[in-house]
């Protein structure tokens, strides 16, 4: 007679508690995707006054750095926001807290921190993805650990030997 995996062990959890599992693990994937979504919306609004706000001599190319990288954002937000619909859940129209400031210099501190805070955040989803077998959303995580990244690698750059 063959036993059934919960038979033979106790320890071993059964579908129904296996499914419970699952369900609470999408339940915290969602609510992290959310999470990520509220810092999507975070970025943008920040990156929209920032480049209104730089003032100073390079004040155009600190303007021009911020606008250009809104539709990265935006292309980030559009993204979770489908994706969340997709695993039965509902996109966030929470904003997380925005900080801004009227110093150049902040404001690409500030941004440097979202960013590095940002790809902690998807590494996290990643691996939550990963669990859940749920390979598409894994790769494409991954790709938006790459743009993000690239963003905080151009941050660092233009922090680097700042005078001031």
């Amino acid at each position: 007679m063959r036993l059934r995996p919960e038979q033979a062990n106790p320890n071993f959890p059964s579908k129904t508690r296996r499914n419970h599992d699952m369900a609470t693990t999408m339940e915290t994937l969602l609510a992290g995707l959310n999470r990520d979504l509220a810092a999507e919306y975070q970025a943008i609004i920040t990156y929209r006054s920032f480049a209104s706000l730089a003032t100073g001599p390079y004040r155009q190319e600190i303007r021009q750095f911020f606008e250009e990288e809104i539709p990265d954002e935006l292309d980030h937000a559009r993204f979770l926001a489908d994706k969340i619909v997709a695993l039965g859940g509902t996109p966030t129209t929470e904003v997380a807290p925005i900080a801004l400031t009227r110093n150049n210099r902040e404001m690409l501190e500030i941004a440097h921190k979202a960013e590095s805070e940002t790809i902690e955040r998807y590494e996290e989803r990643v691996r939550m993805a990963d669990e859940l077998g749920l390979t598409a959303l894994k790769v494409r995580l991954e790709d938006l650990i790459v743009d993000e990244t690239d963003h905080k690698e151009e941050i660092e750059r233009r922090l680097k030997n700042w005078k001031g």
